[in-house]
Parts: structure tokens; sequence; C-alpha cells
């Protein structure tokens, strides 16, 4: 790890770092374009709109239940070899479906098997590529990093479905999944130019790996800081971000704006992720970490709120730019924060449960659904936000510990 100098873009100085960031960027831009290519190929061989809904279920389920196995696993093994032979297994994956398309044998059950293959690999490479972030920046260029991995996270999240869908338009699924080959082929090639990086210190007794998930369950709960900088983070997971679900519904029923309209605001949600990652980028690594997370999320409530009544489908952009840029902001510094404050060798499972946090959101769209069936989703959307608003607030009024977070992260830093 290479000494830390002052400067936004200075995480880039360590070489090791290029090649994290040029692979995440390939392998997620692949991922978030895969998405759509899925999509289109299942409504294509079925007609049907629960076929959307499995391939979905199929990806969401194993990355629930592997969560916990996969970050036990990122903290016994090599963690690079962990996320090349997980990434290898993706690009096996792809090439299958590749081959399916081109003999022109392809069936939808073919798709929900590699969608569950990469359900189960997802689990494994994530909380990994985690820990290999912070071991290869150091803890003072760490918000950064992960600042620019979230801006390019947000980024591929409107390019990747974007040129997919030019793609196939223009060509065919074959050639979409030939770029997805190459894509997630280049992520594969990136991890060797990182050094092996391994959690366990000479001397450690090697558990069971039930004890390993007991001991990082235990940790969390008794490593207040740790508990309570996961729990905030999900508050608005699971009670606005579901937002995202409904838009359809919304972009009808506010401004009838049809699949142009959808396309619009979920182009404008990723552009407003990406700015709120090039502002923390920029901010530096400030300790006011927790003015920060309250401040951005009771922020992102308002706007949110404030988009779903805005009458005039134009100007409600603009609060909607700024609810994802408060979001990205928010979400950033508190990964950010929960790296800082665990122990390596517990890291993997740390960031295990962060992923877990992401495969349970999903069940948050459907009480917001169910809202929205009933009064209507700009309403429900209001509701949720306003929610959010006055949880938060409690959750700073009540928890003397999340009041301490900065002192807790300079402490751990320490």
């Amino acid at each position: 790890m290479e000494p830390a100098r002052s400067g936004a873009f200075d995480v880039f100085s360590v070489h090791q770092f290029r090649w994290l960031f040029a692979g995440n960027v390939a392998f997620f831009f692949a991922m978030q374009g895969q998405m759509l290519t899925r999509t289109l190929i299942a409504w294509e061989l079925t007609g049907e709109a629960t076929s959307l809904a499995y391939i979905n279920l199929v990806v969401a389920i194993p990355m629930i239940f592997a969560s916990l196995l996969g970050g036990a696993i990122t903290d016994r093994v090599e963690r690079r070899r962990l996320v090349i032979v997980g990434q290898s297994l993706i690009v096996a994956n792809e090439v299958f479906i590749l081959a399916l398309l081109i003999a022109g044998r392809l069936e939808f059950w073919h798709l929900l098997c590699t969608a569950f293959v990469a359900g189960c690999a997802f689990p494994f490479i994530m909380p990994a590529r985690m820990a290999i972030t912070m071991k290869v920046v150091g803890p003072q260029r760490l918000q950064s990093a992960m600042a620019f991995q979230s801006g390019a996270m947000n980024l591929n999240r409107v390019m990747g479905p974007a040129v997919m869908g030019i793609i196939i338009a223009q060509s065919s699924f074959t050639t979409a999944y030939a770029l997805s080959v190459i894509l997630y082929g280049s992520a594969v090639l990136c991890m060797f130019g990182i050094e092996k990086s391994r959690s366990s210190e000479p001397g450690d007794e090697k558990k069971p790996l039930l004890a390993d998930i007991v001991q990082g369950l235990s940790y969390m709960r008794q490593n207040r800081p740790v508990l309570i900088c996961l729990l905030f983070g999900l508050l608005p997971m699971f009670l606005a971000m579901p937002f995202q679900n409904i838009l359809v519904m919304l972009a009808e029923q506010a401004w009838q704006a049809g699949e142009s309209g959808v396309g619009i605001l979920m182009g404008t949600g990723g552009v407003g992720g990406v700015l709120g990652a090039i502002w923390i980028v920029r901010r530096g690594e400030n300790a006011s970490r927790l003015k920060l997370m309250l401040g951005c999320t009771i922020a992102f409530g308002t706007f949110l709120g404030l988009f779903a009544q805005t009458s005039n489908f134009y100007v409600a952009l603009l609060p909607l730019l700024a609810a994802n840029l408060c979001a990205s902001a928010s979400q950033t510094v508190n990964n950010a924060s929960m790296q800082l404050l665990v122990v390596d060798k517990l890291r993997g499972r740390m960031s295990s449960f962060m992923m877990l946090s992401y495969g349970l959101t999903p069940i948050g769209v459907f009480p917001m659904a169910i809202v929205a069936d009933n009064i209507g989703a700009a309403n429900a959307i209001l509701g949720a936000s306003v929610i959010l608003v006055v949880l938060v607030s409690l959750f700073y009024l009540g928890s003397s510990t999340l009041r301490r977070l900065d002192q807790s992260v300079a402490t751990a830093m320490a």
C-alpha cells in the first residue's frame, strides 16, 4: 500500500487500485447491461410478465442465502483468487448462453439456471472486492476509492442498459452476449494486476465455517457502531429506494409519460448518483461523516417527496436528480464508515451483511406497491419519504452510538 497524498484523484496513484477500478467498470457495465438483455430475451421466449419476475427471483434468492457464506469464505481464503474464480464462473455462464443463442437452441429454463448460478457467485465476489479495496488503498483513501466505484456503478446503471439496448436493436442478442463475455473476461484479467490479499494472520486457528458465520454475527452485535451503521444504511434502502420499482406506474399516473418517460426518469436517477459520488470525491476525507450521512438521508427523503408531488414532468426531474445525488452520497459515506470500523479479519463477513441488505431490499417493493395500488404511486412515495425523514430523525435522537459515530471511526482509524 502506497502512502496517501492529498487530492481527489490521488487514489489513482495506487496502481493496484487502477486495475481494480478498471475491472469494476467492466464487470458492472456487463452486469447492468445483462439485466436488460435477460429481461428482453425472457419476454421474447415466453411473452409472459411472470417470467420477468422469475428471472429476478432466481438471482435474489441465492444472493440472500449465500451472502453469509460468501462473507465467511472471503475471510478464510485468498481474496483475489476468490474473485477470479467467481468471475470466471460468470464468464462460463455467459459463454454457455452465447453458444445456445448461436445454435438457436436457447430456452427459458436455460436463462433461469444461469441466472441462479450468477446469483450464487455474486455473494462471493462482492465482499471480496470490498475487502481488497480497503487492503489496496488504506483507510485514508478508502472513502474516495468507494466514491469513485459508486460513481462508476451509477453511470453503468444508465450506460449498460442503454448500450445493450442499442446493440440489440441494431444487431442481435448474440452480439450483446458476445460483448458481455468480453467485458466479464476483461474484469477477470484486471484482477491479475492486483497482489494477493488474505485476511488470516499467521497462527490463526481454523474454525468450522458455521463458527465463523456465528462469530461475524456476534461481532456485529457486540460492536455497536458497526451495527448502528448497518441499520442506518438499511432505512432508506427498505423504505424509500423501492420507489425505483414503481416508476412505471408513477410515470403513467402522474404525467402519462409512457416508456420514454420511464427511461428519462431512470437516466436522471443514474446521473444523480454519479454527481453524488463526484461530490464525495471532491469533498475529500472529511471527518464529519455523521453530519453528511444524516443531512443527505433527510434531504433524500425531502427531495423524493417533492419529486412525487410535482405536476410538471420536466420540473420533477430536478428534485429526482437531487434525491439520487443525496442518496448516493449518504450510501457511500455509510459504506466507507462501516469498512473503517471493522477489523480486517472480519471484513468479508461485515461486507456480506452490507450485501445482504441489497438482496433484501426488493422486499420493500411489496408494501410500497400495495399502497400504490390503493392510493396511487405519488402518494405511496410521499408517504415513504415522510416515514423515512421521521425515523431517521428519531434514530439520531435515540441513539447515542450514532451521535458518536465520528469519534468511533477516528478511534478505529487510529
